[in-house]
């Protein structure tokens, strides 16, 4: 087994490692000492996504969301918004991992976050007005796809009802639209974001 080396004083000295053959060393002591070092390795990188994490609440640090996303699913609100003609209320992005086009508006859930307040927020931010909607999901969707960040999305749909006007300086007049506008589809659009293709069918008249 091949000694550590450390520095002491300025010097450098070769330390005889921990998990080194010895007679004072059972197998099991090898084995815990071992656990105890991964331990501590796992200890510090965790203290120091903590620390670069700050308040969890108001969302994550978009290196730290996207290694999060590569770990774990993630849970997000969609917002089903139509009018008493069957018009469905989209949003324009421009989405690194999925490209340009017409999106539900909807949101990623905060750490100890309700659904509802989401949904409040979500509205508040996308489309300049306030909503109410049911308390269940309309429809609970799982989405995987091939890359691995943003790669797998739990989804809940939610049926909501406009209880202001739109903002209006957000509505979407040009082609194509600028990030972030809004405006009502009377079917799907063809440039419907892959990543919600699954909800086509409900765009339809």
């Amino acid at each position: 087994m091949t000694p550590s080396i450390r520095s002491i004083g300025g010097k450098t000295r070769a330390m005889p490692s921990p998990l080194a053959s010895g007679p004072s060393l059972s197998l099991d002591d090898k084995l815990s000492i071992g656990h105890s070092v991964s331990f501590v390795d796992d200890r510090a990188a965790i203290l120091s996504l903590e620390s670069a994490i700050g308040d969890s609440h108001r969302g994550l640090p978009e290196n730290i969301f996207l290694f999060v996303s590569r770990i774990t699913p993630i849970v997000n609100v969609d917002l089903l918004i139509q009018d008493k003609v069957g018009r469905t209320l989209l949003t324009w992005r421009d989405d690194r991992f999925y490209g340009c086009g017409w999106h539900v508006p909807g949101g990623i859930i905060r750490y100890k976050e309700k659904a509802a307040d989401r949904i409040r927020v979500c509205a508040r931010e996308e489309v300049g007005a306030e909503l109410s909607f049911e308390q269940t999901p309309f429809l609970v969707s799982e989405t995987i796809s091939d890359q691995n960040s943003r790669g797998h999305f739990i989804s809940l749909l939610y049926r909501c009802t406009l209880l202001s006007p739109l903002d209006e300086e957000r509505r979407g007049r040009t082609e194509p639209p600028e990030v972030g506008k809004w405006r009502w589809h009377d079917r799907c659009p063809p440039n419907l974001l892959s990543v919600q293709s699954h909800y086509a069918g409900l765009l339809q008249p």
